[in-house]
């Protein structure tokens, strides 16, 4: 069987649905006919991608493998078949918060110095790979734990951790704050592009209660009404500056470090200029 787009994208509504009947009506398709494409294309790849064995269909480990490359490989397609990009190619930079902090402006000026010709689009996305697994961008800027196999990274910088609070909270009294001061407060949790969790504390050591968020904006609409402090890098008061927030250092975390990320392969012609030109700027930010 010759592996088509239709079987990409047939099985990607099947992922985002998790029912064979909802995503045959969304496709406008019968269910027998979606199931024969499904079945297809796990006969093509030699695997189960779909565990069939409750009402809500759930990705195998090798399904959630192939829906991130069968969603990089249509974004691709759709990349190239723009009818836009025939005048220019933007390389696209995404990532998942905070870009490259105080870095970020110098950055994106002196590419538009040395590179006129090429756009740098700079996207965030609320996703782990900053939307690299999606197939969204081309590269992208990511922090904490070396990115998943895959994809091609160069470490940048690391940056140090501080505590974001209210700005009335108790804690903006102290100088520096250590992680013992805040086990005593929730702490909020972004639980999909965050570096913090709660392998931070030592066991048994950490905040009681935590407060879960899926983006930036939540995760700082919940510190600034005092429901929660966070923990974060010097990246973030550069890009988040508010009177209703008070950033501290904290003591005694390790930092975190930042990547430029891309996928392995053939790429956007211009990533070797982003590469150098992105250890040009952090060097010059650090004399």
């Amino acid at each position: 069987m010759t592996v088509e787009l239709r079987h990409l994208r047939a099985f990607l509504v099947i992922a985002e649905e998790g029912n064979i009947t909802r995503a045959a009506a969304r496709l406008h398709l019968g269910q027998p006919a979606l199931s024969r494409t499904l079945r297809q294309l796990e006969q093509h790849m030699g695997a189960r991608l779909v565990d069939r064995s409750t009402h809500h269909l759930d990705l195998t480990a090798e399904g959630r493998t192939f829906r991130d490359k069968a969603a990089a490989a249509l974004a691709a397609v759709d990349t190239a078949l723009d009818p836009r990009g025939l005048k220019s190619w933007p390389l696209r930079l995404g990532h998942p918060w905070a870009a490259l902090g105080d870095h970020t402006i110098p950055l994106l000026r002196r590419w538009d110095e040395t590179r006129p010709d090429v756009p740098l689009e700079l996207l965030r996305v609320d996703d782990p790979t900053g939307g690299l697994a999606q197939g969204k961008v081309d590269a992208a800027l990511l922090r904490g734990a070396v990115p998943p196999a895959g994809l091609r990274t160069e470490l940048l910088l690391s940056e140090e951790r501080l505590v974001v609070m209210a700005a009335d909270s108790p804690l903006a009294a102290l100088p520096r704050v250590a992680l013992a001061d805040v086990a005593a407060h929730p702490i909020a949790l972004n639980t999909v592009s965050g570096t913090t969790t709660m392998d931070l504390w030592p066991p048994g050591s950490g905040p009681a209660a935590t407060i879960e968020v899926t983006n930036t904006d939540e995760w700082l609409i919940v510190i600034a009404a005092g429901r929660a402090v966070g923990i974060t890098t010097t990246a973030t008061p550069s890009n988040h500056t508010h009177p209703s927030l008070a950033f501290r250092p904290l003591t005694d975390a390790p930092a975190v470090p930042v990547f430029l990320a891309w996928r392995e392969g053939p790429g956007h012609p211009a990533l070797p200029d982003l590469v150098a030109l992105a250890h040009e700027v952090v060097a010059a930010g650090r004399s």
